[in-house]
């Protein structure tokens, strides 16, 4: 019944699109899944500091050949090495989902949406050919050199990387924004399409995920734009119009803004005055998210705590491990996600190495760990965790076992 009416949602949604119903129709109000009663009573009834196991997901959508290859139709996208962030999509009260794998099972270009009401994985664009390690894979039949970009037929992006922390959702024109970069040869792909590899694009790899029309699109700017080494961190930042980019690295030391109305690059020269921005930033691996409160981002890398004050585009390292404590939280976007919940204005971290999970309390600055009363947190080697704000609980992901966790002061 879910998969129908998904289906024909969906088929009604291309169909006004293609006939020009709406030139807006990437606003309209997005489909509502069914909403499963048992699920939503064991969310409501969750009790403070209490989990439990929510059951088992679904896994819904127009699967292609390449989807059921890989079983996706049984498994729903799982974790990704280091593609484990999921961007809340506020008008869709769903969270977005992708990634690719360092390279096993595959390397996919597949978006996913999770809704927990309906406990449903919906795929929302199914891969293209799976890409090999630094190439474009054994069948690179459905790639094409088009306005200096690798881009599939199907408009998704040919180069696919890792997200690390490098992905986030612009409220504003409702898009998941991807800093998509990856180490493929791209000049050699080019040449092997019968391309000039001197037309390629040589801007920052910026691609966005429209849900409502499911389409991928390349962000082509003007003028100056970011370098994109891995492992940097994407925020998008309401008052500012826009999404930060920020690395500490070799490759940039720097913390951009990328406006998409003006699809324009910014360097903020965040800490110029000082000069001490490889010390009180983040190295890349970071994990963090946006305080609209208190008007500044809050990053873990490590054991070590940032923030960066947005109105003084200053970074300052405000919190390290203290001595005398054995266990501290450790931020890296391959294990560790952190996410905010709203209701407190705590930030939350799990660690899926240890299973720890810590809230951190930005009014003085220090990290408490949790000990959840009820269902144990899985376990499992490919989980993924986001705050699902519609529902005021911390979900963890593994494979499709719901774990959910409801966080108080």
């Amino acid at each position: 019944m879910i998969m129908v009416l998904y289906r024909v949602l969906i088929a009604l949604l291309m169909l006004l699109s293609a006939e020009g119903g709406h030139a807006d129709n990437r606003w309209s109000i997005s489909p509502k899944l069914e909403a499963q009663a048992s699920v939503l009573k064991k969310i409501a009834d969750l009790k403070p500091n209490h989990a439990i196991h929510l059951g088992s997901a679904n896994v819904i959508g127009d699967f292609n050949d390449i989807a059921k290859q890989f079983k996706l139709d049984e498994t729903g996208p799982m974790g990704r090495d280091y593609s484990i962030k999921m961007v809340w999509a506020p008008e869709r009260e769903r969270a977005l989902f992708t990634g690719a794998n360092h390279g096993h099972p595959h390397r996919l270009n597949d978006v996913w949406e999770f809704d927990l009401g309906a406990l449903s994985w919906a795929l929302l664009y199914a891969p293209d050919n799976p890409r090999s390690y630094a190439g474009l894979g054994r069948n690179p039949s459905d790639v094409k050199f088009k306005d200096g970009v690798l881009v599939t037929k199907r408009g998704g992006p040919a180069v696919i990387g890792h997200t690390w922390w490098g992905i986030t959702y612009d409220e504003n024109n409702r898009e998941l924004l991807f800093m998509n970069t990856w180490n493929t040869n791209q000049s050699k792909a080019i040449e092997q399409l019968g391309g000039n590899p001197d037309e390629r694009y040589k801007g920052a790899p910026l691609w966005s995920f429209i849900p409502q029309t499911q389409q991928w699109r390349f962000n082509k700017t003007r003028g100056l734009s970011p370098r994109a080494p891995f492992g940097g961190m994407l925020e998008y930042i309401p008052d500012s119009g826009g999404a930060i980019w920020h690395t500490n690295h070799w490759q940039m030391l720097a913390t951009w803004l990328y406006e998409p109305g003006a699809k324009v690059w910014t360097n903020l020269r965040a800490n110029a005055i000082r000069g001490d921005l490889r010390a009180q930033s983040p190295k890349t691996e970071q994990v963090g998210y946006y305080d609209p409160e208190r008007k500044v981002i809050i990053s873990q890398r490590g054991h070590d705590t940032f923030e960066y004050d947005i109105s003084d585009r200053r970074w300052s390292k405000i919190l390290e491990k203290p001595a005398n404590h054995e266990t501290w939280p450790n931020g890296h976007d391959a294990f560790a996600p952190m996410y905010r919940d709203p209701n407190t204005g705590h930030g939350l971290l799990v660690d899926f190495r240890s299973n720890e999970l810590w809230s951190y309390n930005p009014e003085d600055n220090w990290w408490t760990k949790l000990s959840p009363i009820g269902a144990r947190m899985p376990k499992g080697r490919k989980r993924v965790a986001y705050f699902d704000i519609k529902h005021s609980v911390f979900i963890v992901i593994d494979g499709l076992d719901i774990w959910a966790y409801r966080y108080s002061l």
